[in-house]
């Protein structure tokens, strides 16, 4: 994939060339708005909502509502006025313990990839940050816009995180959550061995897009002229009052259940019980 954006990053007196290069992919599926009558796509118009007319690119600008219906409009001029001057180096501003960072501060993640001849700098810089445990903050200028970046590592990589500036978070102050009052002892020790039972190692493996793959499938079917039929929905009956400790003690059984299901199928076990029957 080609670089989203080439400069160094540098700390202290160490520069190290890099290339930004992606390190998610979006796996979307995308519809077009047709005309129901004749299938053709159906374009956005630019209309002016006072005159209910279509509007040229050349008689529109950029206006800040400053208050209801009441703006200021900005010019390219402005904008080139208050435009940040481009760099293209990532000056690591503070080395920071990665737990003590909130993880609503991190955006969108990319590989910080070394340019020819920066392999020796790049690496040294990488161990520093593994050993230390730390993760390099630090700010970045891309696409005209100033980021607050994390540099961390991910196996062999140096991995670059956008993130959100403080400003952009919501107190949760501005929300009103239960107390820890609220909670029994003996209902808090069954939610607890419920979690004990349901842990497992970490595997993103494990978890699809159900809803992505239903949806190519009725595609498919659709694109071969095959007619779909809806299921009908099952309904939950209304429990009334929620009896939280019923709740409990039945996810408890239901996971002994799913988790003696899960041993019994595993290939491990079935290869066990196969050499017992065969040395009998």
């Amino acid at each position: 994939m080609a670089a989203i954006w080439k400069g160094s990053v540098s700390f202290g007196l160490v520069n190290i060339p890099v290339e930004l290069r992606t390190a998610v992919r979006p796996d979307h599926i995308s519809f077009r708005l047709l005309h129901k009558d004749d299938l053709s796509p159906v374009k956005y118009d630019r209309v002016c909502a006072t005159e209910g007319e279509p509007v040229p690119w050349n008689e529109i600008v950029k206006g800040y509502e400053y208050e209801k219906g009441k703006f200021v409009v900005m010019t390219d001029e402005d904008f080139k006025i208050a435009a940040i001057e481009g760099s293209k180096t990532i000056d690591i501003l503070d080395f920071v313990k990665e737990e003590e960072i909130d993880p609503r501060y991190f955006e969108t993640p990319y590989y910080l990839v070394p340019a020819k001849g920066a392999d020796k700098s790049y690496a040294l810089l990488r161990e520093a940050i593994r050993s230390t445990g730390s993760v390099g903050i630090g700010k970045i200028i891309m696409r005209q816009h100033q980021h607050l970046a994390a540099i961390k590592v991910i196996g062999n990589a140096l991995v670059l995180e956008i993130m959100r500036f403080s400003n952009e978070l919501v107190n949760s102050d501005e929300y009103s959550f239960p107390a820890r009052d609220n909670v029994r002892p003996q209902e808090l020790k069954m939610a607890e061995q419920l979690i004990g039972n349901l842990a497992e190692s970490f595997d993103p493996t494990r978890y699809t897009d159900n809803y992505r793959a239903s949806l190519m499938k009725l595609i498919k079917a659709k694109m071969k002229g095959k007619k779909i039929t809806l299921a009908e929905p099952t309904k939950e009956k209304d429990s009334g009052v929620l009896d939280l400790m019923s709740r409990l003690r039945a996810s408890l059984e239901q996971g002994s259940t799913k988790k003696t299901a899960h041993v019994n199928k595993s290939p491990a076990r079935s290869r066990t019980r196969t050499a017992k029957r065969k040395s009998a």
